[in-house]
């Protein structure tokens, strides 16, 4: 019955679409990593946009005004991580709350001795479990869409993994998949990666992976779709689980760049 009652709200919401299909058309345009989608998978992603616009309230801070070309290219970006899987992961929180800049939040921890300690420093994106996502409007349109950095990106990974509690990157598993062998390859390769960073060897793939394991999932997410063949040519595991969990291959849809090639 709930399922039903879903379904006929989808299709009431998406009978009811305003989306101006040019702007649309200029937002996938300003995307390099989309470009490989097929025909069926474009519209799919216009439907999920959608959907995503209409359960997710996007306000601008510090003075901005969103317009609805930024919506869409929020919602884009937030929409190819669950292309093939579905807008309910995404459930559970309502905002997206956009800054023109940098933002400062002011975090709070304990050291190891029972010390509390308040930094403040810049941040790009920010995601809250069951709270808003914070993003930089100057940071949402990927600066070359094939470096493998994406904010948006990076925050809707970070909600994806809180799905199953805080983002330590391993978020809840489709029915088949091994945590054995999610466990593996994301050890594997974020012990190799702190290797390498710590060597101050230079990679195609953002040195903020080191900071965590949810850090490492969620800049691997963002290098999974704009730079997928330099996560398959040093993590070809990684990949795998990614492939299976986000229920797409981006390699086979975007050719090898020169990124690879480093």
């Amino acid at each position: 019955m709930l399922k039903a009652f879903k379904r006929w709200r989808r299709k009431r919401i998406l009978a009811r679409d305003a989306m101006d299909p040019l702007l649309w058309a200029q937002t996938l345009a300003r995307l390099p990593f989309l470009r490989g989608l097929t025909d069926e998978e474009r519209e799919r992603l216009r439907l999920c946009a959608v959907l995503f616009l209409h359960y997710k309230f996007i306000q601008g801070a510090g003075g901005l005004f969103v317009d609805e070309s930024m919506r869409l290219m929020i919602a884009a970006q937030a929409c190819i991580l669950i292309l093939n899987l579905d807008i309910d992961y995404y459930q559970g929180w309502s905002e997206v709350i956009v800054y023109p800049d940098e933002f400062v939040p002011t975090i709070e921890y304990t050291d190891e001795v029972g010390v509390v300690h308040r930094d403040r420093e810049p941040r790009a994106g920010e995601a809250w479990l069951r709270g808003p996502l914070i993003l930089s409007w100057a940071d949402v349109p990927p600066a070359s869409g094939t470096d493998g950095v994406n904010v948006v990106i990076h925050e809707f990974a970070h909600k994806l993994d809180m799905l199953n509690g805080d983002a330590n990157g391993f978020p809840p598993l489709h029915r088949g998949m091994s945590r054995e062998e999610w466990s593996l390859a994301f050890s594997a390769a974020y012990a190799d990666f702190e290797r390498r960073i710590e060597a101050h060897e230079e990679l195609p793939l953002d040195p903020y992976a080191s900071e965590s394991p949810g850090e490492f999932f969620a800049v691997m997410s963002e290098a999974f779709f704009e730079i997928p063949h330099v996560v398959l040519t040093y993590y070809p595991q990684v990949y795998r689980q990614l492939h299976q969990f986000y229920r797409q291959a981006p390699a086979t849809r975007m050719p090898r760049g020169s990124a690879d090639l480093m």
